[in-house]
């Protein structure tokens, strides 16, 4: 893992030369090579080197950081195209990746949450640098204070415990048994997936964020609360185990509202956002259900959100571009203008309601096995959650895809060989992975 990192690090000084835009691009699929080299398919921990190393649920997390940052720098051409501190702009991607892969390879607690609210910054720095409106300054107040807030108690938790067993290894976790101690601990982590009721912060920061911003926050951020989660379930199991119907409840019900509110929206970018919020709503409830079905299907749901959602935003970001607007009364007959394009917006929307042969099909029925196995209520609420996937998934494509062109689109480009390779390096591994779905079962 060390080699990793010094590879890392020894990038920053490239990221401020005249070739650095696309070399990053290049380092960072090296990077990705680099880690499928050393595949990792079981539970025991590999590549150890001081306080890191990857064992199978790591190692997926660290894949999918190297592969959505490399995506991002090649959406954010724009941003390389005008000059607009592009080369800061790297800078600042390769510390939040670096802060990344520390977080998930770590096997200390402490480092781990060190890691965990420093990746804050930069993307803080993203939404507020190159963000678009002026609400961008809100947007990023909101990041920073709910997660700062719910992070408190958890560095509480983690000296509280450090003082009882004397250890914070991952190696040598042991139960604790006080409800305290299991809600301080998991607050900042349903922020950070989010949990309906703290997931207010979401929304605001995907609509002032940039394309690479949004793409961060969709693919690998959120991702960050399922992993604490799931790497912290053990410590607390035995309180989990009584306390967890209260969030399955509040998951289920809050993820049924947001699909709701998913049909009403007329921000291509905010319908997205909160979309997220329901499919990572099963993802905690998976995980809380605490069985061999939910865990494995919440890690096959992270990745296939990471790469799904990702994919939607730059296809937002692709039409933002050429009509200046996100609004759905103008991004309106698309196939008409550009077709090749509508095709992409029908595969990735698809993938989004867990059409085969996708990996959300995969994570889905995984989840629903878990969460029905778990309490045969629940089906009411998962079956309206998948039935309203499936229908503002299909609004998104086909408001935007049919309909009148609006008037004031006076010059128009189709789409270009850059955008075409960006969305199918989202979908390629998003129907490749479920060939061979079984591996994800081995972690545990």
């Amino acid at each position: 893992m060390v080699k990793i990192l010094m590879m890392l690090l020894f990038m920053i000084p490239l990221s401020f030369v005249e070739v650095g835009f696309w070399f990053n691009q290049c380092i960072y699929l090296l990077g990705v090579l680099m880690f499928i080299v050393h595949f990792n398919m079981g539970f025991w921990f590999s590549s150890v080197s001081y306080v890191w190393g990857v064992d199978m649920l790591s190692f997926m997390m660290v894949l999918l950081s190297f592969w959505v940052c490399s995506l991002m720098v090649m959406a954010s051409e724009g941003i390389f195209k005008s000059g607009y501190y592009c080369h800061l702009f790297l800078f600042v991607l390769l510390i939040l990746l670096i802060s990344l892969v520390c977080t998930f390879s770590s096997m200390n607690l402490f480092v781990f949450y060190l890691f965990f609210e420093f990746s804050l910054i930069p993307t803080l720095v993203l939404i507020v640098g190159w963000g678009y409106q002026p609400e961008r300054i809100q947007a990023g107040v909101y990041l920073l204070f709910y997660t700062l807030v719910a992070s408190l108690p958890m560095m509480i938790s983690i000296f509280y415990y450090y003082n009882l067993y004397g250890t914070l290894d991952f190696f040598f976790v042991f139960g604790v048994d006080y409800f305290v101690f299991y809600v301080c601990m998991s607050f900042v982590f349903f922020v950070k997936i989010p949990m309906y009721f703290v997931h207010l912060w979401l929304p605001k920061a995907h609509v002032e964020a940039p394309v690479a911003g949004s793409m961060i926050l969709a693919g690998i951020m959120l991702k960050l609360g399922g992993y604490g989660l799931l790497r912290l379930m053990p410590l607390m199991q035995s309180v989990a185990v009584g306390a967890n119907i209260i969030f399955v409840v509040v998951s289920l019900v809050g993820g049924f509202f947001v699909s709701l509110m998913c049909i009403r929206q007329s921000d291509v970018k905010l319908l997205i956002a909160y979309s997220s919020v329901a499919h990572m709503g099963l993802v905690l409830s998976g995980i809380m259900t605490l069985n061999c079905w939910g865990l494995g299907g919440s890690l096959v749901m992270m990745v296939a959100h990471g790469l799904c959602s990702s994919g939607l935003f730059c296809l937002a970001n692709i039409s933002y571009e050429r009509l200046g607007s996100r609004s759905f009364f103008l991004n309106k007959g698309l196939i008409n203008l550009m077709p090749s394009m509508s095709l992409w917006w029908f595969l990735l929307c698809s993938s989004n309601m867990a059409a085969p042969p996708s990996l959300n099909l995969l994570g889905e029925i995984m989840l629903m096995n878990s969460i029905i196995s778990w309490g045969f209520i629940c089906m009411f609420f998962l079956a309206l959650i998948s039935f309203f996937s499936a229908a503002y998934s299909l609004f998104l494509y086909a408001y935007s895809q049919h309909g009148k062109i609006f008037s004031g689109v006076f010059s128009f480009s189709f789409g270009k060989v850059r955008e075409y390779l960006l969305l199918f390096m989202h979908w390629f591994p998003l129907n490749l992975i479920v060939l061979k779905g079984e591996f994800v079962m081995n972690w545990f």
